[in-house]
């Protein structure tokens, strides 16, 4: 069958892979805990009393038709206002456009600045911004960060690739990794597009940011949440922010998500994810607003919340640590936000106990489902090559005791490779 070349050359998710080993180890009833998938078991990680009700009291009262293509008037009202009094930005009702999630907004920002041919410079680990680059014929440049700058972006990295760029897609806390920018790095590559928008002349498009900071509020200890309007307000109007509730409320089945940035883009969006169709729905929508304007019962909700993933973080991190004390090849950076672990595992080369020798990251990864029952995504999910060692750990779909008993598993897995 002739099919789009577009669809040519579309790669599967390397992460639905490695969850469908997972599934059919569980079907054939074995323990597995799950570090794989971006996502929260709802009972272990359920959503705010609230906003629960909220949604079930809007569909009693049969809010069931379409929403506004740009979202209902009141949420993104209070969303405004929440940006305001959360981050200190200000952006109107108009800057701000409701969808299904932060997906359809990604997809959207993609299709409202490129042309194809244009350049899309990102960091490599990051999440499917090579797809997004392939759905719209963008030319990519990954730009390859290391351990050393907990796998974060500097201005030294990105320079070189500048000249004819058309946008920056940055993430902060980031998806694989659960780090985020220090003040002084977001500051410099925030000069960097200053410097090149001044550079070029008016028929040129400008660069844009793409700045996903989905888990802004999933952040750690001393940690803190830095975006580049807050730091250079004069690029307000080249920075296209992706937001939403997904995370910050494991609620990342109730697709409420917002971008906000320069209206006459925000605007081109809205018509974008209209066509597709990707609205959020109006139950889910009024409830948001709702619960955004109940401060205490959010706080709370947080409190609680970022303490249980932290805790189960800690525990991860520590079982780690132990096993580098003890011998093993393995490491881990200490978590700042989101619910990822970046973890070492530098076995690539070694033997099993079979005979298998693995080959690369992903040979180590199905070796340690198997051995030691424990999902995890080799960073060649999230674009880097697959000789790399490193590997993300998503802690929301398992519980403190599932962690606490795969480190001996994973102990004796690794302790069988020759």
């Amino acid at each position: 069958m002739n099919i789009s070349r577009l669809a040519n050359t579309l790669e599967g998710s390397e992460i639905i892979k490695i969850a469908g080993e997972i599934n059919e180890l569980k079907r054939k009833g074995e323990q597995i805990a799950n570090l794989t998938i971006g996502d929260f078991d709802a009972n272990i990680y359920p959503i705010p009393d609230e906003l629960k009700t909220g949604i079930v009291d809007a569909y009693k009262d049969n809010q069931t038709n379409y929403p506004p293509a740009e979202g209902v008037a009141v949420l993104r009202e209070n969303v405004s206002a929440f940006l305001k009094e959360r981050f200190g930005l200000e952006y109107n009702s108009k800057q701000i456009l409701v969808a299904g999630g932060s997906r359809p907004l990604i997809y959207g920002t993609y299709m409202a600045l490129i042309d194809p041919g244009d350049k899309v410079i990102f960091p490599t680990p990051s999440w499917n911004n090579n797809h997004y680059c392939r759905f719209t014929g963008a030319e990519q440049v990954p730009v390859i960060t290391s351990a050393d700058n907990n796998f974060m972006p500097k201005a030294d990295d990105i320079r070189p690739h500048l000249k004819g760029a058309t946008l920056l897609a940055l993430c902060s806390p980031l998806n694989p990794t659960g780090t985020m920018f220090v003040k002084k790095d977001l500051e410099e590559i925030c000069d960097l597009v200053i410097e090149e928008n001044k550079s070029r002349s008016a028929d040129e498009k400008p660069l844009y940011i793409m700045y996903d900071q989905i888990y802004s509020l999933l952040t750690f200890g001393n940690q803190f949440h830095y975006d580049p309007v807050s730091l250079r307000p004069e690029l307000k109007d080249h920075v296209i922010y992706i937001d939403g509730i997904s995370k910050c409320l494991a609620a990342t089945g109730v697709r409420v998500g917002w971008a906000f940035g320069p209206e006459q883009v925000i605007d081109k969006m809205k018509t974008i994810v209209g066509h597709v169709g990707a609205w959020a729905p109006k139950p889910e929508q009024i409830a948001t607003a709702k619960f955004l304007t109940q401060p205490v019962e959010l706080n709370t909700f947080l409190t609680v919340f970022k303490a249980k993933v932290q805790k189960s973080l800690d525990a991860l991190y520590q079982g780690i640590i132990q096993l580098k004390a003890d011998g093993f090849a393995v490491d881990a950076i200490n978590p700042m936000g989101a619910i990822y672990l970046t973890v070492k595992i530098d076995y690539i080369g070694k033997t099993a106990p079979e005979g298998e020798i693995l080959k690369n990251s992903a040979d180590v990864n199905f070796y340690l489902i198997r051995e030691a029952k424990m999902g995890i995504v080799p960073f060649s999910a999230f674009g880097t090559n697959n000789s790399v060692n490193w590997f993300r750990a998503s802690v929301g779909g398992c519980s403190l005791e599932d962690i606490q008993q795969m480190i001996p598993r994973m102990r004796l897995a690794l302790s069988k490779l020759k």
